[in-house]
């Protein structure tokens, strides 16, 4: 019986305070590591695509190089060698390529 009164009486282990501090600490941390850095890329993406003009030597993200001969509001026409052209998603240009005076140099070893 002595042991059945000791457990009644003892109090409940952890405080309220803490235990909602956790799981909020535990949110910061993977707002401010994980979602806040993605949206921030998400954002440069989108202003890139934005900013894309003719004239521009893009690569697209299955690795074609070419030169931007038109410019729409959802797709690009892409010319690439001997005056092919190509019509892609705006969403496909991954990044501007190089210097187009520096095509036909060797490339760096480090770059």
């Amino acid at each position: 019986m002595t042991f059945l009164t000791l457990l009644l009486q003892t109090p409940a282990a952890g405080g309220g305070f803490l235990q909602f501090l956790f799981p909020v600490a535990i949110g910061l941390v993977l707002y401010f590591f994980m979602i806040r850095p993605q949206q921030r890329k998400t954002a440069e993406a989108k202003s890139f695509r934005e900013s894309l003009v003719k004239g521009t030597r893009v690569v697209t993200i299955g690795g074609l190089h070419g030169l931007l001969v038109e410019v729409g509001p959802e797709t690009v026409l892409l010319e690439v060698e001997r005056g092919q052209r190509l019509r892609f998603d705006r969403n496909a240009v991954a990044r501007v390529a190089g210097n187009p005076a520096a095509e036909g140099a060797t490339p760096t070893p480090n770059a």
